[in-house]
């Protein structure tokens, strides 16, 4: 017997009314419906309607077994729609760690155009501007800027951070202008309390060189140096991602432009590829198309603004 069916028939019978009216609704014979129901009975051991000409009445039997058929009934359904769901449709709560300056400058921009896309899945966005650990702290995914990072973890690069070295032009009208990079030790540098705070690497046409900075402000966020270097405190090595905006508009000037800064790769980081989320699988291929290896940011910066100074 399909008891699912049987428990079926029995609602719609009580429902209806009659079991003409429940062979009508879920278009079987009437003699399939009474067998349904018999089957039904004997498989409880007890009788569950009363059936006469004119009506049909619940026993006591029947008045027990009615809510529990409607509430098996209405699991079944539960467990229908979940096999009709896609599983691949990214849902849950994903936890991204990422440092101040890019997660306000370009992180938070995609996340907001994944979840549009999957509303089922909810960020929970960590900006931190130090390392962290992935399993403590409970971490899906990490987004790093780095060219050396934990070979215990697994990591894709998603594209390439440069930086340039800029700074106001009130500055520079006060203290003059670095035309070789040896200059910047006589400069107010503005140093990442993380990132070469006393030495800054440049790759030249004649190879790679190394000088020592100082300065009377450091902090441990790009976003801060940037606020500094805007309001004329130094000179500042930023990520272009940051820079970009101001030094188009003027805001901030390019300096040594045959100097470049050591460029870092920027890589999303998660701790296994063991049992992985769909939601993390499908952020991490979201990011991926979105932060090209050319960055959008970058498109006629150096073209433009750098070669001008």
């Amino acid at each position: 017997m399909d008891r699912l069916n049987a428990m079926r028939v029995f609602v719609s019978v009580v429902e209806l009314g009659s079991q003409s009216a429940a062979a009508e609704h879920l278009q079987l014979s009437r003699p399939v419906v009474s067998r349904y129901l018999a089957e039904l009975e004997d498989w409880i051991g007890a009788r569950l309607m009363h059936r006469t000409t004119r009506k049909l009445s619940l026993t006591a039997a029947g008045l027990e077994t009615l809510p529990r058929c409607q509430q098996m009934l209405e699991l079944s359904g539960d467990l229908q729609a979940i096999g009709r769901t896609p599983r691949d449709t990214p849902k849950g709560e994903l936890r991204v760690s990422v440092s101040t300056s890019f997660g306000q400058a370009q992180l938070i921009d995609a996340l907001t155009d994944y979840i549009r896309r999957y509303p089922e899945v909810k960020i929970d966005l960590q900006m931190l501007d130090r390392t962290v650990n992935l399993v403590d702290e409970r971490i899906d995914l990490a987004i790093r800027t780095s060219n050396d990072l934990d070979p215990n973890l697994i990591a894709r690069q998603l594209t390439v951070c440069r930086s340039v070295i800029c700074a106001a032009p009130a500055y520079l009208q006060t203290h003059g202008t670095p035309l070789q990079v040896q200059d910047l030790g006589l400069h107010n540098c503005l140093t990442h309390a993380y990132f070469g705070k006393h030495l800054w690497h440049f790759e030249q046409a004649d190879g790679p060189v190394s000088v020592a900075v100082q300065g009377n402000l450091s902090a441990n966020d790009a976003v801060s140096l940037q606020k500094a270097a805007l309001a004329g405190a130094g000179v500042a090595m930023l990520p272009t991602y940051l820079a970009g905006a101001p030094l188009r508009r003027g805001e901030l000037l390019a300096l040594l432009p045959h100097a470049r800064p050591r460029e870092l790769n920027l890589h999303a980081v998660y701790a296994s590829r063991k049992h992985m989320p769909v939601a993390l699988r499908s952020l991490l291929d979201f990011l991926a198309a979105r932060f090209t290896p050319e960055p959008s940011w970058d498109q006629g910066l150096f073209d433009k603004v750098l070669s001008t100074r």
